[in-house]
């Protein structure tokens, strides 16, 4: 009668004799060799908490199941990480860059000059809204004209800075 998995001798056997062939199949497969080590560890940690419902026939099947799916999982988590990582040091380098600089240093002067052409009333309207992010309500407050007339006059700022500068 073959021992049970969950007994301590026979699963240090088991370990002892598909540790070594389990994470060179790991390395082999995914190329990390500390990752390799973590991935063998956790997944006779796993077989050890699952060792009542595994027999000595499906074990090392149920190990290499394990260690293929923990590797592919961390490897999609490097993917998505480094994706993030690469697009926050593209977008420093974008800010940073003399190019960057210069076109926004040329858009905030056709902002500025396309906001000082619009007409007393729709320049203060469209400044208090966007740059004191006052609401329509408190500018038709301050104005003592209707929320209705703030609309308008934030309507026409907008078409004619859009007709200036493009969308903003």
């Amino acid at each position: 009668m073959e021992k049970p998995l969950c007994d301590e001798t026979q699963f240090d056997a088991f370990y002892a004799s598909n540790a070594k062939a389990l994470r060179n199949y790991i390395y082999y497969k995914f190329g990390d060799g500390e990752q390799s080590d973590d991935v063998v560890q956790e997944s006779f940690i796993r077989l050890w908490k699952n060792c009542a419902k595994v027999t000595m026939e499906t074990a090392r099947g149920f190990l290499y199941k394990v260690a293929t799916n923990l590797s592919t999982s961390l490897k999609r988590s490097e993917k998505v990480h480094l994706k993030y990582t690469e697009r926050a040091i593209k977008m420093d380098v974008d800010q940073e860059s003399p190019e960057f600089l210069i076109l926004e240093k040329e858009f905030m002067e056709k902002l500025t000059s396309a906001i000082s052409s619009l007409p007393d009333k729709q320049r203060e309207v469209f400044l208090m809204n966007r740059v004191e992010k006052k609401t329509y309500k408190e500018i038709a407050q301050i104005s003592g004209v209707s929320v209705k007339a703030i609309e308008k006059s934030m309507h026409k700022a907008l078409l004619k800075l859009r007709n200036q500068i493009g969308d903003i």
